[in-house]
């Protein structure tokens, strides 16, 4: 049995910070919350209850509205699970809480109060930033300066603080420290230095519980436990089913990137031996072409030259044969030279 309650669970979180004994404590925290910018002297509790807008909101979404000294009021939510809009709800509660400010009749003059908005989320919705403490005012967008103090949100995502006893730097670390590990503890750290904290061990042993307390804790808790083990089963379910489907189509895309790629590669080694093929075939057939021209111009041109030389050689023989007739009939060799160009000295 664990020595501390669950501050998860509504009579947990109420015990810790929504009643008249538990007060310090959620003024200590504030005060650390909002360390270096403001400080909370006191509180006072409304009985003004968010309503719920679900069903099941009230086992998951436990909060406590106040006001500080000065006129503030605050809203303390502990949230379970995420739900659609879940930005958009937290603006509408705020906003709820600052139209509940208005009066009746000509004499009001938009007087109002400021809003703040501190939520303990047990989840990381996925539309925030992966960060442990998220906190929104109203800006302006270029200068940065504060447009209006009315609207603050400061959300806590418990899952993101992972830091251990020893590794807490402030009070405020300290807090989410034991909030998140209360129900593991089987002593609170630095009670023994810290009467906030010595406190808080008072009130948040188990033992502490009436009767009747301890029966509507371990029904809470029995709540608190289902309803996040069937969160839990869901989270694993939708895992599963985006695991398979985002290999189911990581399967397709990389088959047809696959195809197509193979099918460019393909048709590039296709197309280079196609082109050496090619290139192979038309110097085999360019050397069997320029053999067989070659020979057939050789041919002709020897056809050409015998001839010519053939009709020379015949012409040289003609023209010896006139000299010699000419030289028998007691003509002179300068005389035959004239005549047929053969000098018969040569012979």
């Amino acid at each position: 049995m664990a020595q501390f309650i669950n501050p998860f669970t509504d009579i947990g979180f109420k015990r810790i910070f929504g009643q008249e004994i538990s007060k310090p404590l959620l003024l200590d925290f504030l005060n650390n919350l909002l360390a270096g910018e403001e400080h909370i002297v006191n509180l006072s509790f409304l009985d003004k209850e968010q309503p719920a807008l679900y069903e099941d909101d009230r086992s998951l979404i436990y909060d406590i509205y106040c006001e500080t000294d000065e006129g503030k009021k605050i809203i303390v939510e502990m949230q379970n699970k995420s739900q659609p809009y879940f930005k958009n709800r937290s603006i509408y509660y705020v906003s709820e809480a600052i139209a509940r400010q208005g009066e009746r009749g000509s004499g009001w003059n938009y007087a109002i109060d400021a809003v703040y908005l501190v939520a303990f989320l047990n989840f990381c919705p996925m539309d925030f930033n992966h960060k442990f403490r998220t906190d929104v005012v109203l800006k302006d967008k270029e200068t940065n300066d504060e447009f209006s103090d009315k609207i603050r949100m400061t959300y806590m995502q418990l899952p993101l603080f992972n830091k251990e006893a020893d590794e807490c730097e402030n009070e405020f670390e300290r807090w989410i420290f034991v909030l998140k590990n209360m129900e593991t503890l089987t002593r609170l750290p630095w009670a023994a230095q810290n009467a906030v904290f010595k406190k808080l061990e008072d009130i948040a042993d188990v033992a502490a519980l009436s009767r009747q307390e301890r029966m509507k804790y371990d029904e809470g808790l029995r709540k608190y436990r289902d309803t996040i083990s069937v969160l839990q089963g869901a989270r694993e379910d939708g895992y599963a089913e985006g695991q398979a489907k985002g290999y189911a189509e990581g399967q397709a895309k990389g088959y047809a990137a696959g195809q197509e790629e193979g099918y460019a590669a393909g048709q590039e080694e296709g197309y280079a031996a196609g082109q050496e093929e090619g290139r192979a075939e038309g110097r085999a057939e360019g050397r069997a072409e320029g053999r067989a021209e070659g020979r057939n111009e050789g041919i002709a041109e020897g056809l050409e030259q015998g001839l010519a030389q053939g009709l020379a050689q015949g012409k040289q023989q003609q023209a010896l044969a006139i000299a010699q007739k000419m030289k028998a009939m007691g003509l002179s060799n300068d005389d035959i030279f004239k005549v047929t160009g053969i000098s018969l000295n040569e012979f």
